[in-house]
């Protein structure tokens, strides 16, 4: 039975398939350091708070890494960062593989099909995929698995748009990077990324009201709404500021990079918006509205959000993995998923 995997900066999920349900499981990809005491780790344990210790240290791994990190007054360490591997966090490597076994579980058999999703090359930095990609395919391989990357604009097409023959502009806001794909029957015409996404609102929220970052995700993540009726001076006016102005630069990206690769004008596409970042109530609106105002040739028929956006890269993932197996190890067209689809609840351990 294949997998789709999605490793993104913020969170990790896998998605799979039993029987006409496609089964999600979410980690948030992050953890925080507290000091070693006995105590403390068997309350962990007792608590099924996953976790591990090394020397003096125990690193509280995931979906509580935030909360830990607002109650001891510490910051959550990622890591990724702009949708990769970080190079400045030198446990890295060992907490990801941590987080992904607790997502993705043992391969029910040996050498199961897994696509996991990768970014592109970001057209607004130096930024490399490669290193990421290629230690992601070691570390899954390793695991037992046979795993493929697959791009995650192309994995938003897959998961959203079946019922356009798969052709439309796919836009997934992660929290490192955002990721763009305009496909035609299925077939990628234009895929880049820009390197900014959830954290860089995140961050730049934080600098202009003095609130430290991890409060700022937490607020952004409860409930908060682009309706524009907040005060300015507060956090969500500024959470508001800072997503408007993202709207701006990915939309002025767009309209460059189509111009460069001179799509049809005669094109008449959905938009997709998916990712994490563009959960909050009110996005959908205001990325059409945007987009109203911009000079992209082609036409946008309309702009669809879904009701779980964070799940899209991973079920695209999973699309692509079982057309993959389905036809014997090939490349082919991905037949849609079954309907109606059933979405399990997310697990946090």
């Amino acid at each position: 039975m294949a997998k789709g995997l999605d490793v993104g900066t913020m969170n990790i999920l896998s998605a799979s398939q039993d029987g006409s349900e496609t089964v999600f499981v979410q980690q948030r990809n992050s953890f925080v350091e507290i000091d070693y005491s006995d105590m403390a780790e068997q309350m962990l344990s007792r608590s099924d708070v996953l976790h591990i210790r090394k020397d003096d240290k125990v690193y509280v791994v995931g979906d509580d890494a935030l909360n830990f990190a607002n109650i001891f007054g510490k910051e959550t360490r990622r890591p990724m960062q702009h949708g990769i591997l970080s190079s400045e966090e030198s446990s890295a490597i060992p907490m990801i593989k941590l987080i992904i076994e607790q997502v993705v579980g043992s391969p029910s058999r040996p050498n199961e099909r897994l696509f996991y999703s990768s970014p592109a090359d970001p057209i607004d930095s130096d930024l490399s995929t490669l290193y990421h990609d290629k230690t992601l395919e070691s570390m899954l391989g390793d695991m037992g698995y046979d795993p493929e990357p697959i791009n995650e604009g192309m994995a938003v097409i897959y998961s959203e748009l079946a019922d356009n023959n798969f052709t439309g502009l796919g836009v997934s806001f992660g929290a490192g990077m955002t990721n763009i794909c305009l496909a035609y029957y299925a077939v990628p015409v234009m895929q880049f990324s820009i390197a900014r996404g959830g954290d860089w609102i995140d961050q730049q929220t934080a600098q202009a009201t003095g609130t430290a970052v991890d409060k700022v995700t937490s607020i952004k993540e409860d409930d908060f709404q682009l309706d524009f009726r907040t005060d300015v001076g507060g956090v969500e006016g500024a959470l508001s500021i800072y997503y408007e102005n993202l709207l701006d630069y990915v939309i002025e990206n767009i309209e460059r990079e189509v111009d460069e690769e001179d799509i049809e004008e005669g094109l008449d596409v959905p938009v997709v918006v998916t990712g994490g970042t563009s959960s909050p109530k009110g996005f959908e609106e205001l990325f059409e509205h945007h987009l109203e105002d911009s000079t992209i040739p082609f036409s946008v028929n309309e702009v669809r959000s879904i009701d779980r956006p964070l799940y899209s890269v991973a079920r695209g993932s999973l699309v692509a993995a079982r057309s993959e197996e389905e036809s014997g190890g090939s490349a082919s067209e991905p037949e849609p998923e079954p309907e109606p689809e059933a979405e399990a609840a997310p697990e946090s351990n």
